[in-house]
């Protein structure tokens, strides 16, 4: 009963349109799914329950466990209703993947989407290690292929931006196929122009102020000395 306590998803019902809605919400697979057959059967035996209906995806979640992700996005896949995915907080890590088993991909203008390698942890001796980085690269594949089918990226530019740890406004995600829309926007002329975040941007960015700072006060310096001079002619003149 535990387990079931834990659960990271809830059913409610839109009253005004009478649409089933999931809400995934925190940690996936936190404390359940891994080694748990149950709790698969159970998400599985709740979303069956709206078999061939159309349903809502609202996901605000960090990501969690892989398997539990792909399992998800596989059964949100084969659901026979018409999924409409809205990311209203967070969607990172495995959340980013679930959210690409949409039909159709929707953000709020203020949440994020983030996408990075997977990671693991592990023990042993060089072999060992060695099959466990192995492991992480085929994960990294499986969950390109999720991607990809979204965005039509190439695979190349896909691992470079998990690889940078990319974080992304709703606006930068619609620009790369990540979304098809960002809510309630009427006309996308009034759309802020779309930026993403990666650690080499930030720490460029920050490389970028510091330059103007110090051109600016070597300006400064520059104008002091020049003022210096004028006042030193000023004075030889009335000599």
């Amino acid at each position: 009963m535990s387990k079931i306590a834990n659960k990271f998803w809830n059913w409610t019902n839109n009253i005004e349109t009478n649409t089933p809605e999931l809400r995934l919400e925190g940690e996936i697979a936190s404390e359940t799914w891994w080694g748990d057959e149950v709790t698969p059967k159970l998400f599985k035996d709740e979303l069956n329950r709206y078999k061939d209906k159309d349903i809502v995806v609202w996901i605000n979640s960090p990501g969690g466990d892989v398997i539990a992700g792909s399992q998800i996005y596989t059964m949100l896949k084969e659901h026979k209703g018409k999924v409409s995915v809205k990311i209203d907080g967070l969607a990172a890590s495995s959340a980013s993947f679930i959210a690409m088993a949409g039909d159709t991909v929707e953000m709020s203008p203020t949440a994020m989407m983030m996408i990075h390698l997977p990671s693991t942890i592990d023990w042993g001796d060089k072999n060992d290690f060695a099959r466990a980085i192995e492991r992480l690269e085929e994960v990294e594949a499986a969950i390109i292929n999720a991607y990809a089918l979204k965005t039509k990226l190439p695979n190349e530019e896909l691992s470079k931006m998990m690889e940078a740890q990319t974080w992304m406004n709703a606006y930068r995600a619609k620009e790369l196929g990540f979304i098809d829309e960002v809510l309630y926007t009427d006309n996308e002329n009034d759309a802020k122009k779309p930026f993403d975040y990666t650690k080499k941007d930030v720490s460029n960015c920050i490389q970028n102020s510091v330059k103007q700072i110090q051109d600016k006060m070597k300006k400064m310096q520059d104008d002091v000395e020049l003022e210096k001079l004028k006042i030193e002619l000023d004075l030889l003149e009335m000599q």
